[in-house]
């Protein structure tokens, strides 16, 4: 049998025991006690549930067939398999349905007419009927109802949602005040500590789930602003957006995804800490939507290649790739190259802390960016803009064939370069302002090939110079050899530009 059948077979057989848990239930007897050996204390939820469950809702949405298809939940018909194959190359699974939009009981496709369902949990926040829950669960919802602890249903609102953070705030109109749960502190969180999960797990119902807290500041890669928990209570696809509590029944994570090849748990969960989801909760339930600062450049980390090129000490910062035309850091003074080392004074860590800094900024409000250029420290004043929806990024196609080729000589950093012709920049899908040479040919082993150079980027810089012409890059890479440091370059690919450091080594 394959692994991949194995897997759905394993998945299959979970939802069999939650469906019919007696028919499998395991027989066992406790052991007796021991004479003279004392018994380990075994710690008691029960007084925690039955304070916080109350605030605890099961979340139930649907939506028009097909509306589901940017979900990266949905598994349909053979898209179950799919997944399964694909999981180990897909680190964070967002979870929350327990029958998959798209899908009906009986396995076959929704017709055009029908609705697509999906449920997940929630918590209401204020005794008026604020409630919280993941972007995920709700953002495509035609219609939501919440199902309450003592079975009331009501129909709620969507007053705004946070697509980057995964959160959304919701509204239910009720003639008595509700029950609710606070927001406790993340930043006390220690490892180790005793948490609990309240939620809904396979549409199952209120469902409380204890353990600890396995790690903090987890990066799954799911975005700017990842800092998850890590817990190794039992969560499940349709807990997302449930709470994970402390022990003193304050919120301290919104729990919203798994890692699991099969779809549940196997005691890695993620939740979004409170420290993060406070402030982007106080604002969608305010405004519907979150106001984030905008600086207006492409970042990239530092590296010490990166660094020694820049004969900056340490490796911190973030190294500003491209200034956007009309931005608060153009109109600041920031270029392209420079390396931003703190923000009002406080020192900048990565690229990750440098973002989420700025998001955190109120627009309009002025901060001095340190800033080193040239072998020396500077100090520039910005006015934060507001970031509101991207700009598309329009992507270049390129085969890297550039047919045109008058090929330079092969240098010891392993490209080949050809002058960017009306033929190249076609096929690139460049428009006539950009300058630059295209990169041909990358030698495997080499060293352009271990910084991930690819044929069809663009080389626009070598050090602080430009270069228009492979001649003239080959001049620059020639003279970058004599210095014994790396070369920083600047590479333009598929709308995105970044530096690489390069140092050469013989052909």
């Amino acid at each position: 049998m394959s692994k991949t059948k194995t897997r759905i077979l394993t998945a299959l057989a979970l939802t069999t025991a939650l469906t019919a848990p007696a028919l499998i239930a395991p027989m066992f007897t406790a052991p007796a006690a021991v004479a003279g050996q004392p018994v380990a204390a075994v710690q008691d939820f029960s007084d925690l549930a039955a304070k916080v469950t109350p605030a605890v809702v099961n979340v139930a949405v649907t939506m028009k067939a097909g509306a589901e298809d940017g979900d990266e939940t949905r598994m349909s018909g053979n898209a179950q398999q799919q997944q399964m194959e694909e999981f180990m190359k897909r680190f964070a699974e967002r979870f929350g349905q327990p029958m998959q939009p798209g899908q009906r009981p009986d396995g076959k496709r929704p017709q055009s007419k029908e609705k697509a369902q999906a449920v997940g949990t929630g918590f209401i926040v204020d005794a008026k009927g604020t409630i919280v829950t993941n972007y995920h669960v709700v953002g495509k919802a035609d219609s939501i109802t919440i199902t309450m602890a003592d079975g009331t249903k009501l129909p709620a609102k969507m007053m705004g949602g946070d697509e980057k953070t995964d959160l959304a705030v919701l509204k239910v109109e009720s003639d008595k005040p509700l029950p609710f749960v606070t927001f406790g502190d993340a930043g006390k969180v220690r490892v180790g500590q005793a948490v609990m999960a309240v939620g809904n797990p396979f549409g199952l119902g209120g469902t409380v789930t204890t353990g600890i807290v396995s790690a903090r500041g987890r990066d799954i890669h799911s975005g700017p602003f990842d800092d998850y928990i890590q817990t190794d209570a039992a969560i499940n696809r349709g807990n997302s957006g449930g709470p994970l509590f402390d022990m003193e029944g304050k919120v301290i994570g919104i729990n919203t995804a798994i890692f699991s090849p099969t779809g549940g748990n196997i005691g890695l969960g993620f939740a979004i800490p409170s420290s993060l989801a406070e402030p982007v909760v106080a604002q969608l339930k305010d405004n519907g939507r979150v106001e984030r600062g905008l600086l207006g450049v492409q970042i990239q980390p530092m590296s010490k290649e990166i660094a020694e090129s820049l004969s900056l000490n340490g490796d911190k910062g973030a190294l500003v790739a491209m200034v956007q035309p009309d931005s608060p850091a153009l109109a600041a003074g920031v270029k392209s190259g420079d390396v931003i080392v703190s923000v009002d004074g406080k020192k900048i860590e990565s690229v990750k802390e440098l973002t989420r800094m700025i998001s955190a900024i109120k627009p309009g409000t002025s901060v001095k960016l340190g800033v080193w250029r040239d072998g020396k420290d500077m100090s520039l004043t910005a006015k934060v803009g507001d970031q509101k929806e991207e700009s598309a990024i329009i992507k270049a196609k390129a085969d890297g064939k550039s047919g045109e080729a008058a090929k330079a000589q092969p240098l010891s950093y392993g490209v080949s370069l050809a002058p960017l012709s009306s033929e190249a920049r076609k096929q690139l899908g460049l428009d006539g302002e950009m300058k630059g040479v295209v990169v041909a040919t990358v030698e495997p082993g080499s060293p352009a090939d271990d910084q991930g150079l690819k044929a069809g980027d663009v080389l626009q810089q070598v050090g602080k110079d430009s270069v228009d012409s492979p001649k003239s890059a080959v001049e620059k890479l020639t003279e970058a050899k004599k210095t014994g440091k790396p070369v920083l370059m600047k590479v333009y690919r598929e709308g995105m530009t970044r530096f690489v450091a390069i140092s050469p080594r013989s052909a």
